[in-house]
């Protein structure tokens, strides 16, 4: 009898044994059930940064597609010559600088001015249309700086009108600010700023010195 209570206490300890195995099992799995689900959670949200980041990725590269575009065709469009007009004014030099953002259109003083003056030629027309084209077009809401320059050789025939090289080439990049403006540029965005020789382009060529720079700062 001994041996049969002793039994029917061992078998009732290891049921309760099992018991609480089981348990210990359903609270242990329910533990990694949950942390799965954190753990898929946390995978979902990541993804979809991802997502986000490569669509911000996308839409920059295609900003950026879009600029380039823009700047290229506003290359092609300045060297191509227009019907009947003076070829001089054919093959104006465009540049863009992508580490400032800026894109600039050298315009040669011979080519705007007789020398010493600061009035327009009218066969500058043509050109300075192109340009004021493209910034109403596709920049009409960049700063744009215009900066005149000239060569080394004082101003001689107009000396009653221009103390200096500084003066002149102020007052020429004035005369194009002006002219940017009576075609629809937004004189707000417009800075003006001469330089006279300070700041020469090729040391050798004094008439590529003599220039009006327009400058589109596209950030």
């Amino acid at each position: 009898m001994r041996l049969l209570a002793t039994a029917a206490v061992l078998s009732t300890l290891a049921l309760a044994a099992t018991g609480c195995q089981d348990k210990k099992t359903a609270a242990a799995n329910k533990q990694l059930w949950n942390e799965n689900r954190s753990l898929q959670t946390q995978i979902q949200e990541v993804n979809s940064q991802l997502a986000v980041t490569d669509a911000n990725f996308a839409a920059a590269q295609a900003e950026l597609a879009a600029r380039d575009a823009k700047i290229s065709e506003l290359q092609s469009s300045l060297v191509k010559p227009e019907a009947g007009s003076d070829p001089a004014i054919a093959g104006i030099e465009t540049s863009y600088d992508a580490k400032t953002k800026t894109l600039t259109v050298n315009l040669p003083g011979d080519v705007l001015f007789a020398p010493g003056q600061s009035t327009l030629k009218k066969t500058a027309f043509p050109t300075l249309d192109k340009i004021v084209a493209a910034l109403k077009a596709d920049y009409s809401d960049k700063k744009v700086k215009v900066k005149g320059h000239t060569d080394t050789d004082p101003v001689l025939k107009t000396a009653k009108v221009y103390k200096d090289n500084l003066e002149l080439s102020l007052e020429r990049a004035a005369t194009v600010t002006r002219y940017l403006s009576t075609k629809g540029v937004d004189p707000k965005l417009v800075e003006t700023a001469g330089f006279g020789a300070n700041f020469p382009k090729d040391d050798k060529n004094k008439s590529a010195n003599r220039r009006v720079e327009i400058a589109v700062i596209l950030e």
